[in-house]
């Protein structure tokens, strides 16, 4: 199958997401996904952005389900799908062990068999028109009784994908999701030689074929007239993450040691130039595709046969609102289907 390619946009406001969204769409794309963070909620801006598109897929990458109860989650996706017609995909992740205790405030250990309860427990509440359910596991507990006639809900079967770093946490989409969603700082070798066998172990531990898994990623992007700039904000974009301690083993394990090192100190002086100064020119072309619009297209080529779909992550550390949204647009211009590799 063909390399598909979505976008997620990165706007400056809700609204600037669901115009991005727009333009993806017009122009053929096969997805557009909305992140999540503390100061972006990606249920509101995929709402927004489903009712600015027609086509296109609309996916999370990612909602916390770390965040939410398992019923409200179901509730969001159940009205999500119908706002978009059918075409969500609920991409859900944990965040880092310090995000699920400092920032939900929930037990950080063990969570892919977090994940893996909560995809099993939101594919019981697709049918929870069909009568009572009742869950008490080592995360969720649930006692739930329908009031009333519960219309079922749009699909039965709404796609959920899981977010994936290590091989553990890869392993969950191959047990239980209808498909990965990968990292910005996987490699093409990471892909091949850790991630594609993780997901084909976790299918084989539950009786399923590993190509029933969607394998999907996030690629860092930028084009500009000028290579030299696109590639200092992928650089940018490269050094935000690699600042995260958490990402310290995958640096190692993808060979840039000494580059994650260099960073996470700049970071501790809080030397943002000296951050993106360390990002190296081959930690540049393995993590992302930048530079004028033929750079991108011949980039992403190299994905042809590892992943299903390429999701498009338009740098914004230390951007302005202005020059991300023009690199999305620009972005989306360089892989309609007419001009795509994939196409």
């Amino acid at each position: 199958m063909a390399l598909t390619i979505g976008i997620e946009p990165q706007g400056a406001s809700v609204r600037a997401m669901g115009e991005l969204a727009a333009a993806a769409d017009a122009a053929g794309l096969e997805a557009a996904w909305t992140p999540e963070l503390y100061n972006r909620s990606a249920t509101i801006t995929l709402a927004e952005m489903a009712h600015r598109t027609e086509r296109c897929t609309v996916g999370t990458a990612i909602a916390y389900g770390v965040g939410r109860s398992p019923l409200t989650l179901a509730a969001e996706a159940r009205d999500l799908d119908e706002v978009s017609d059918g075409r969500l995909v609920l991409g859900l992740g944990n965040g880092t062990r310090r995000m699920i205790s400092d920032w939900h405030g929930q037990d950080p250990d063990a969570p892919a068999v977090r994940m893996e309860e909560l995809v099993g427990l939101l594919r019981r509440l697709e049918r929870m028109h069909e009568g009572p359910i009742d869950h008490d596991g080592r995360f969720y507990r649930l006692h739930f009784r329908p009031t009333g006639e519960l219309q079922p809900p749009l699909r039965e079967h709404i796609p959920i994908y899981t977010a994936g770093v290590n091989p553990r946490m890869v392993e969950v989409a191959g047990r239980v999701a209808d498909g990965l969603l990968g990292h910005t700082l996987f490699t093409t070798g990471y892909i091949a030689d850790v991630v594609l066998p993780a997901v084909a172990k976790g299918a084989a531990r539950t009786g399923r074929r590993p190509s029933e898994v969607q394998i999907a990623s996030l690629v860092l992007a930028a084009v500009h007239d000028c290579p030299e700039v696109a590639r200092r904000e992928v650089a940018g974009q490269i050094a935000f993450y690699s600042s995260v301690k958490t990402y310290a083993p995958l640096l190692e394990t993808i060979g840039f040691a000494s580059e994650g090192e260099a960073i996470r100190a700049a970071f501790g002086r809080r030397d943002m130039a000296a951050m993106v100064a360390a990002v190296s020119d081959r930690m540049v072309d393995a993590l992302g595709v930048a530079g004028t619009a033929q750079d991108v297209r011949d980039g992403l080529r190299r994905y042809d046969g590892l992943l299903d779909h390429a999701i498009l992550y338009a740098p914004s550390f230390g951007l302005t609102p202005a020059r991300v949204r023009e690199n999305v647009l620009g972005l989306i211009a360089v892989v309609a289907p007419s001009r795509s590799p994939a196409g």
